[in-house]
């Protein structure tokens, strides 16, 4: 049964709250100055436990750390290249602003502040430089989402009421403007490319992703229907390639032209049905790294000749297909 009971404090007279939670075990709380506001809160945590609304004021000191490192364990269900950017968000920017904070603590306010703060960044006015630079949006959006994610945990875990991270105002994340090729274009970049010929056609015109691409096996090339099968995904995650799924986790067939099919059909000859097709057959080939790489030198090359043709990456190569029609 509940009982308030006063006491004496050098402040003066304060009450105490002794009641139980709704696992039978007792607890109290003190510090009321008056009998009426410990009657009130006896009250309201009367009706919580009475519509399953309770949260035990002593979860609440849970640290963000204690869930976030528990959340991300948790997360066996995205793929690797996923997985890796939310640890990589988490260990840059939620735990430490965030990671020895109890959930019961942090606030709206807090956290929309923190999110401006990335955003618009840290400038040393003495120095002209950055104390931190802006982030990109969809860097804030990413450590946004994690922090989110794991006080979504800590409020269905009934240690917070509700997640102070919902309704906070993100960055608008701008899209970036596609570039088309020309069938010319295309030609020029895969003899520019040289031994990756094959690739950059197979990018341009068929609009699978790199992974998809670099997965393909020789049993996925459909001869008499004149289509690739797209069920294998190879991404790249801390330097290493990791086979998967489809970016959807759902396989596909795409139409590939005659010629290309033609170009495939002597790349693989020889090969087994499960040897990959780009390549040696055997190892997935890694995706251009950063700055200087086969495929920007491609490119230097073909705006060097062709002032009119854009700078792109890889990725972009996909979009290529959308305006042109496949023969």
């Amino acid at each position: 049964m509940a009982t308030i009971k006063p006491y004496d404090t050098a402040a003066g007279k304060r009450y105490r709250v002794r009641y139980r939670k709704p696992d039978g075990a007792q607890t109290d709380k003190r510090g009321f100055k008056t009998k009426r506001e410990a009657e009130l809160f006896l009250a309201s945590t009367t009706i919580s436990k009475a519509t399953g609304d309770y949260i035990d004021p002593q979860a609440g000191r849970t640290t963000v750390r204690a869930l976030g490192e528990t959340w991300l364990a948790g997360q066996t269900h995205l793929k690797p290249s996923s997985a890796a950017a939310f640890a990589g968000s988490w260990r840059t920017h939620v735990e430490p602003q965030w990671g020895e904070r109890q959930v019961a603590s942090i606030t709206y306010s807090e956290i929309q502040a923190w999110v401006s703060e990335l955003t618009a960044g840290i400038p040393d006015v003495k120095e002209g430089e950055w104390v931190r630079k802006p982030k990109s949006a969809t860097t804030v959006h990413r450590a946004h989402s994690v922090l989110s994610a794991v006080l979504d945990a800590a409020a269905r875990d009934r240690l917070i009421a509700s997640n102070p991270a919902r309704g906070v105002k993100l960055p608008r994340k701008v899209g970036r403007r596609h570039a088309y090729l020309t069938h010319a274009q295309v030609a020029h970049l895969a003899r520019e490319a040289k031994e990756h010929a094959l690739l950059v056609n197979l990018l341009a015109y068929t609009g699978l992703r790199w992974g998809e691409a670099t997965a393909l096996h020789v049993s996925d090339i459909d001869q008499m229907r004149k289509r690739l099968r797209v069920s294998r995904n190879a991404v790249t995650v801390a330097g290493k390639i990791i086979p998967g799924t489809p970016k959807t986790h759902r396989a596909r067939t795409v139409p590939v032209p005659a010629f290309l099919l033609a170009d495939l059909l002597e790349q693989i000859e020889g090969r087994g049905p499960d040897a990959l097709v780009i390549g040696d057959g055997v190892t997935h080939q890694s995706a251009p790294a950063a700055g200087r790489n086969w495929f920007s030198g491609a490119v230097k090359r073909c705006r060097a000749i062709d002032s009119t043709f854009p700078v792109i990456t890889p990725h972009d190569l996909r979009h290529t297909v959308v305006p042109r029609k496949v023969v």
